[in-house]
């Protein structure tokens, strides 16, 4: 099974794979703090219906990607505040976005082969200089948030109390999604829209099922999306009538359930709610702002 990893299109994979999990997983985090893992649902297919214009247009299907994202994660952010408003907002600008891919494909007379990739990658097809722009755009990705880290941290629980401090809440939001945005369009060409989503919230949502304190979350996070991200290219590259999205969600999915539902026993009856992206993970916010503060201080955050 190792002898697979001597191919260089096998390395490529590994290494965009990896930065990609990486990055995938810290704003995965964030995305299910914030209550955003819809929005990390929509971006990839945003960017779907995005490329599609660009390729009508004869244009690279890159710029219409990071265009369409982009935009949609600031619509995001600025008309959605409270969470039931935020769901409908990004519903909304789903099903429109969609919509108007559909329509550019029907208007597009040839065939759209960069679009439909997008839905599901082509990550062992992958070049080097792919696996340096994935490279850069995650390491740019990578120390934004780290720059902003106790601010959105903060901002991520208890935004009231952050904005009565003087925490520019609703700039965080939004530089927040505009990287998620990057993230997703630079992402997807390697792993796919499917795939993408994957990695930003299961690593994120079973690493919060074992430990309560956010450095720790975001460090298992990150150990577990590479692992999946491993373990997928190789079988897929061992068995090739499989695809590397396959084992990496069922991967995610196997490791996810048994975490799911012995998690009780070692955090407490606490955390029986769902910790994902809704209103019941308020109930949870007591404990992970404890957390964050003993980590990082967030409470002498000045004014």
């Amino acid at each position: 099974m190792l002898n697979v990893l001597h191919y260089p299109f096998i390395q490529n994979a590994l290494f965009a794979g990896t930065f990609v999990a990486v990055v995938a997983a810290i704003a995965g985090y964030f995305l299910i703090a914030r209550g955003l893992t819809f929005a990390g649902h929509a971006l990839p297919n945003i960017g779907f219906a995005g490329a599609a214009g660009a390729v009508l247009l004869g244009v690279d299907p890159v710029f219409g990607l990071f265009a369409f994202t982009i935009c949609a994660a600031v619509g995001i952010a600025l008309l959605g505040r409270e969470i039931r408003e935020r769901d409908i907002t990004i519903g909304i600008l789903m099903t429109f976005a969609l919509g108007l891919g559909l329509m550019f494909l029907s208007l597009y007379s040839g065939y759209a082969e960069r679009v439909y990739s997008i839905l599901f990658g082509t990550i062992l097809g992958i070049s080097q200089l792919d696996v340096l722009v994935m490279a850069v755009v995650s390491l740019l990705v990578i120390a934004t948030i780290c720059a902003l880290f106790r601010p959105l941290l903060f901002s991520s629980f208890d935004p009231e109390v952050a904005q009565a401090r003087g925490v520019p809440v609703r700039m965080l939001a939004v530089v927040f999604l505009a990287l998620v945005a990057i993230t997703v369009s630079v992402a997807v060409q390697i792993v796919g829209a499917l795939l993408v989503f994957v990695l930003l919230v299961g690593p994120a949502a079973t690493a919060m099922r074992i430990v309560q304190r956010p450095l720790w979350i975001i460090l298992i996070a990150v150990a577990l999306g590479v692992g999946y991200t491993w373990l997928g290219i190789v079988l897929a590259a061992v068995n090739g009538s499989w695809p590397v999205s396959f084992y990496i969600a069922t991967i995610a999915f196997v490791i996810y359930l048994p975490v799911r539902l012995l998690s009780p026993l070692w955090i407490g009856r606490g955390t029986r709610r769902n910790i994902g992206g809704g209103p019941e993970n308020r109930a949870n916010e007591t404990e992970h702002v404890t957390a964050a503060r003993r980590d990082n201080d967030v409470s002498t955050l000045p004014a």
